[in-house]
């Protein structure tokens, strides 16, 4: 059985976080570290920008919530704009799922599907096709590669990068989004799902569904000293 490295649950700000999603993926590529999972959440709030979106409104620069500015930080996927104020974000880095995008996204998405039944919500793929390139909020169309309510309410949008035979896919789980911080945002109101589950049995339950999807054993190691000393010279 494969063992994967699980990191536990960081919080920080979205361009620490950006720095160890891109430097786990360096060092899968480079064979020096093993497919890994974690989860994280973001302080203080941001926005994250996929990394080819250059249109977005000016006023974005200066938001704030709960009296603190609101980060505006690029991600090294693609995708479009993610509001991250009462979100849980995934991230997966591993390798050899082949050259078909959307293969490998449904590869991955496998483990939430799973995790989220366990927790009493079912969910299915987006349908949306290429227009979503036209709407900057990514959870105003649900792709192939977001999940979807029953009600087509999307509840996780997912961005991916490649380099070479190595994939980082992260995404953005809303747990307990503020409507009106959303709105003020994107200027559009949100679907809202009532989870109703802490934040560790969230986790717990899709790392179980992780290990069982993909028939793997986890190694649960917080980041050392010395990784963190890499990262944030990076």
């Amino acid at each position: 059985m494969d063992k994967w490295r699980l990191i536990p649950c960081i919080e920080a700000s979205g361009q620490v976080q950006m720095a160890i999603d891109t430097w786990l993926l360096e060092q899968h590529r480079l064979h020096r570290h093993p497919p890994t999972l974690r989860f994280y959440t973001w302080s203080p709030a941001a926005i994250s920008l996929g990394y080819h979106q250059r249109q977005f409104p000016e006023f974005w620069k200066s938001l704030t919530w709960q009296g603190q500015a609101i980060e505006l930080v690029r991600r090294p996927s693609g995708g479009r704009a993610v509001l991250h104020q009462g979100d849980l974000t995934y991230a997966v880095i591993t390798s050899g799922l082949g050259s078909n995008r959307m293969q490998a996204y449904q590869a991955i998405c496998e483990f939430l599907i799973q995790g989220w039944k366990q927790l009493g919500i079912e969910l299915q793929y987006g349908e949306a096709g290429r227009g979503y390139i036209h709407n900057p909020n990514c959870f105003g169309t649900a792709t192939g590669a977001d999940l979807v309510t029953k009600n087509g309410v999307k509840l996780i949008g997912s961005a991916q990068l490649r380099r070479d035979n190595t994939i980082l896919q992260h995404g953005s789980m809303r747990i307990k989004p503020d409507a009106k911080l959303f709105a003020q945002v994107f200027e559009q109101e949100i679907d809202v799902i009532d989870v109703e589950m802490t934040i560790e049995t969230l986790i717990n339950t899709l790392s179980k569904a992780a290990r069982e999807h993909f028939n793997i054993d986890f190694v649960v190691q917080p980041l050392t000293d010395s990784e963190w000393s890499e990262i944030l010279t990076t």
